[in-house]
């Protein structure tokens, strides 16, 4: 059974730094991607970063790229979001969820962790 666990969330101030945890168990993560999606208040669920594990190939969305950092441990089968430069408009709760890589590219994979809520404010 796929079980994806986040961590790492709560409430920031404007240019923090904080990273966000994912472990994952039931499967192997070697042949699979993770991502890490969030979604705000009355907005649509957006992709963040994602990251196949066998290869390391790694996106990230426009809005996020030079400020977030996706990484992962295949040793403690757990993926990693660091986060710099925290802006107001990042506060969402941020979902990790796992799949075939195309999958999660595709922003429709089938497992999803329960999220964690990350708060900009000061």
């Amino acid at each position: 059974q796929v079980q994806l666990v986040e961590s790492g969330g709560g409430l920031v101030q404007p240019g923090g730094s904080p990273r966000l945890s994912c472990a994952a168990s039931g499967f192997i993560l070697d042949y699979y991607g993770i991502g890490w999606f969030r979604q705000a208040p009355g907005k649509e669920r957006e992709g963040v970063s994602c990251i196949r594990s066998s290869d390391g190939t790694i996106y990230y969305a426009d809005s996020v790229k030079g400020r977030f950092t996706i990484s992962r441990d295949n040793v403690k089968n757990t993926v990693y979001l660091q986060m710099n430069s925290l802006k107001p408009e990042d506060t969402a709760v941020y979902y990790c969820a796992t799949d075939r890589f195309e999958t999660v590219v595709a922003g429709i994979p089938r497992y999803w962790g329960q999220g964690t809520q990350v708060t900009v404010s000061s």
